[in-house]
């Protein structure tokens, strides 16, 4: 049986790792085995960091909150109770986005729980 030396799908594989490698640095976009290494390396660090994302997210609307309500008299734990307490249905994102972009409107919800 002749020997298999790699035709088209090994190319095609190669070329799908270096694909995704570039813009990296150096032989890391360049030559497969660096690539390869780069590439698991930064699929990994891309799984872990989705879940950050969403973490770093809901912290960030609640430091605009906790801002947001102090200039209304309330703190930030004092207004989600108030929110549960009257089943008013926002949730922090939306909040937060009142807050910055329509002071007004979240005025309204401020006096509406209080």
């Amino acid at each position: 049986m002749p020997r298999a030396k790699g035709g088209p799908k090994t190319r095609q594989r190669r070329n799908k790792i270096l694909k995704t490698a570039s813009g990296f640095r150096g032989a890391k976009s360049r030559l497969i085995r660096q690539a390869t290494e780069a590439v698991r390396r930064g699929m990994r660090y891309a799984t872990r960091h989705r879940k950050l994302r969403k973490r770093e997210f809901r912290s960030l609307w609640i430091s605009r909150l906790g801002a947001a309500a102090k200039e209304h008299g309330l703190s930030y734990s004092e207004l989600m109770g108030r929110l549960l307490k009257a089943k008013i249905g926002l949730n922090r994102k939306v909040l937060s986005e009142l807050a910055i972009h329509n002071p007004q409107a979240f005025a309204k919800v401020v006096e509406a729980v209080k």
